[in-house]
C-alpha cells in the first residue's frame, strides 16, 4: 500500500483527531489517563471501522501533520493527541508564568478590535 495523497492524509488525520481527542469510544478505544493508546490496538480498531491503514501510513500522518497534533512514544508502541481534547486527559504539562512580554500574531484587520477590547476566549 502506497502512502496516501494530501486529501487522504487529511481525512485520516481528522478521524484520528476525533478518536484521540474527542470520542475514542466510537471505535471501542479506551485512552489511558494521559491520552495514550496502544498503536496496534488503534490500527486494529480503525480497520474494524472501515479505516484500514498500515503503520507506515499512520507514521506518515503523524510526521506530516502541520499542526503536530499527534505523538508517538519513542518506540512507537503508543500514540496520543498532543492537545485539543474535549475529554478529561492529563497531558503532564505544568503551568508556567508567562514572560513579561508575550506576543500574539494576528491579522491586520483584527488589530483595532484587539486593541479596544483585548483578546477574548470565544
Amino acid at each position: 500500500m502506497s502512502l496516501p495523497n494530501e486529501k487522504e492524509t487529511t481525512k485520516i488525520s481528522k478521524f484520528l483527531s476525533l478518536v484521540l481527542r474527542h470520542q475514542p469510544e466510537i471505535i471501542g478505544l479506551a485512552l489511558d489517563e494521559n491520552g495514550w493508546v496502544d498503536t496496534s490496538e488503534l490500527l486494529n480498531k480503525m480497520s474494524g471501522n472501515n479505516h484500514n491503514i498500515t503503520m507506515p501510513i499512520l507514521e506518515h500522518v503523524v510526521v506530516t501533520n502541520s499542526k503536530k497534533r499527534f505523538a508517538f512514544t519513542e518506540d512507537k508502541t503508543r500514540i496520543r493527541a498532543n492537545q485539543g481534547h474535549s475529554i478529561d486527559i492529563d497531558l503532564g504539562l505544568e503551568e508556567k508564568q508567562p514572560p513579561e512580554y508575550l506576543y500574539h500574531g494576528t491579522a491586520v484587520k483584527s488589530v483595532g478590535s484587539i486593541m479596544n477590547t483585548g483578546l477574548k476566549n470565544s
